[in-house]
């Protein structure tokens, strides 16, 4: 992966793990149940999720453009029509509420990890988003398992990062959500909506 692709991957990497998503609400309920040392247990199985997930969609896709590059230009395509629509609805979505009456109040360390791993690899939506966006970023001159590397060590640094902030200022971050959580939805919808639109076209 070219470096100035790595720094354009990495700015969404931010956007992606900012934006509201399972993950990132069940590190901050966990961390408002049980503190945030243990909620590392909820994080690490977050985060070997993703990199499943990642995995999976990065070697299907590198096997279509193995077989024809012009899959690949297919894929960016739709996957970009993809961003924009989902772009959309996190620009209208409401505020981001957490719910914890349900959680139990008592949890194993084993417990966390699975509920988190579960949570980022059985996703559907997390599937299209990263069937949707990492075509933009691959090229298929490079090895695909360097480029694989780059990808999933840098979006877990930046979900490890935003996972574990939202864990540590769960009792004070809820309050907030409401307050200014619609023009957030609306910056992260934005983002996702200018990926579609130009990514596409620049690789």
């Amino acid at each position: 992966m070219a470096f100035h692709t790595w720094l354009i991957f990495l700015l969404t990497s931010v956007g992606m793990s900012l934006s509201p998503g399972p993950n990132g609400l069940l590190a901050m309920t966990h961390g408002a149940m049980y503190g945030t040392r243990k909620t590392l247990f909820t994080i690490a199985g977050a985060l070997l999720g993703f990199a499943a997930v990642i995995a999976l969609c990065m070697f299907g896709i590198g096997a279509l453009v193995r077989a024809s590059v012009l899959w690949l230009t297919v894929i960016k395509l739709i996957g970009g029509a993809y961003l924009i629509w989902l772009g959309v609805r996190v620009w209208r979505s409401p505020p981001t509420t957490v719910e914890m009456s349900e959680v139990p109040a008592v949890a194993s360390g084993w417990s966390l990890f699975r509920l988190g791993l579960l949570s980022s690899a059985t996703n559907p939506k997390g599937l299209l988003f990263f069937s949707a966006l990492l075509p933009q970023f691959i090229d298929p001159h490079r090895n695909l398992v360097s480029q694989y590397a780059a990808v999933a060590l840098t979006f877990m640094a930046t979900e490890f990062i935003t996972e574990y902030a939202l864990a540590s200022a769960a009792n004070r971050i809820r309050p907030w959500l409401g307050r200014v959580g619609r023009p957030f939805n609306r910056v992260c919808g934005s983002l996702f909506v200018a990926i579609g639109t130009m990514l596409p076209m620049h690789f």
